[in-house]
């Protein structure tokens, strides 16, 4: 409650959020059923808002956010009846829909890749005229690479379009997140709460970058680009992800200026926002744009990094604060960070964290932390999406050396899967 700051958090009952208010972290903990539609947690977050202003230990919001990109849509539908600040509902819609987002872009003038979206298996033929191999088949809209796939030829296409829509269809949403059905009744279907219908599009050469931005008033204030590391095809895993950018300044500038430049086609005059993009042989291409500030490291990185701090920047912005976060110069105040996520080279059962324990005490380790715990059944590449089982992070003087600091370290991590 810093600044007289005072938040309260709508989650599932059961979530580890609630503890908060006993610790004095937060004010207040409004428990709703997340496995709900999407119309039902609207309605009942809508109706909980709204009672805050009978609440003395809260009053009226000044400000609705989220950091769950399944909850983007519900947030901007909640601040625009509300009459709070932050991205709009058509806006984010575009964003969320990556068919609706190349429309958008090719109208702009701005790079667009071939692309046919796919209504059902028997579009599949003329998606393969129209777009070519290689391609990528992947849901018009989702998260973390979930039912994204490389296909190089006819057979692999329909193969994975099947595995995709089987893949898809045993997906759950649970407290905000995309899980698998694990039988017990929680959580509603994803094809509730998402779009499952799938998009083929030209596949796109060159390593990702991201670029995490800052809009206020209609004009970008903040601009980072850190680079991704190789992804495991076929299913575009992350692997690791080092920033500052080590890319050619001028490359630099294409990028941020084609994030923004999508932002601004798309309607989007503030928000934080983490695009995907790729410095192709043909120039910058976007991947997508995920209207909130990015999961997993991009927080702590920006923050370690260029000292900007993006949960700060979200607030700012949903209050209706302009933001001016500092921008530095060429030389990033924090030096370079690294990390990685570790993944399942194949699978099996994970018998221990050993290898976490060791990692931590190698050379520039901010932190090793597991994902999942020992004893959990993983899956490696030959069987479908690799598990995620960890990650680590370290921070050097320069980019360059916390990115082959991290490389090292990577060779020697082999964790133990039998």
């Amino acid at each position: 409650m810093q600044l007289g700051v005072k938040s309260v958090i709508i989650e599932h009952p059961d979530s580890w959020a609630k503890s908060l208010v006993d610790e004095g972290v937060i004010a207040k903990f409004v428990p709703i059923d997340m496995s709900q539609d999407a119309e039902a947690v609207f309605e009942q977050s809508l109706a909980a808002i709204r009672a805050l202003g009978n609440d003395p230990l809260t009053l009226d919001a000044d400000a609705v956010i989220t950091f769950c990109e399944l909850s983007v849509p519900v947030v901007a539908r909640l601040a625009e009846v509300l009459g709070l600040p932050g991205p709009r509902p058509l806006s984010v819609d575009k964003a969320r829909d990556k068919h609706r987002t190349r429309a958008e872009m090719k109208a702009a003038g701005l790079p667009t890749p071939k692309n046919m979206l796919i209504k059902g298996a028997d579009e599949l033929s003329e998606a393969m005229k129209t777009v070519g191999f290689p391609a990528v088949l992947k849901p018009i809209s989702g998260a973390a690479s979930l039912g994204v796939k490389k296909v190089s030829s006819e057979q692999e296409l329909r193969k994975s379009y099947v595995e995709i829509i089987s893949e898809l269809s045993k997906l759950v949403v649970s407290s905000g997140a995309l899980t698998q059905d694990d039988g017990t009744g929680k959580g509603i279907k994803a094809e509730s709460a998402m779009d499952c219908t799938l998009l083929m599009e030209q596949y796109l050469d060159g390593n990702e970058v991201d670029v995490d931005v800052v809009m206020s008033q209609g004009e970008w204030r903040y601009a980072a680009v850190t680079d991704n590391g190789p992804t495991l095809e076929p299913y575009f895993n992350e692997t690791y992800a080092v920033c500052p950018s080590v890319l050619p300044s001028n490359r630099q500038k294409e990028l941020k200026d084609l994030a923004i430049s999508t932002l601004k086609c798309l309607g989007f005059t503030e928000g934080v926002f983490h695009v995907e993009c790729k410095y192709t042989s043909h120039g910058p291409h976007l991947i997508e744009v995920n209207a909130r500030m990015g999961g997993g490291q991009v927080h702590e990185t920006n923050l370690r990094v260029w000292g900007v701090d993006l949960v700060e920047e979200t607030l700012f912005v949903a209050a209706g604060i302009p933001c001016r976060p500092f921008i530095a110069d060429k030389n990033p105040p924090g030096g370079g960070v690294a990390y990685c996520d570790i993944n399942a080279e194949e699978s099996g059962t994970l018998q221990n964290l050993d290898f976490l324990t060791s990692l931590q005490q190698k050379e520039g380790v901010v932190w090793a932390r597991p994902y999942i715990r020992a004893g959990t059944e993983v899956v490696g590449p030959k069987d479908g999406l690799p598990t995620w089982i960890a990650e680590f992070l370290v921070q050097r003087p320069t980019a360059t050396a916390a990115l082959a600091c991290l490389q090292r370290h990577q060779l020697e991590v082999k964790p133990d899967i039998r």
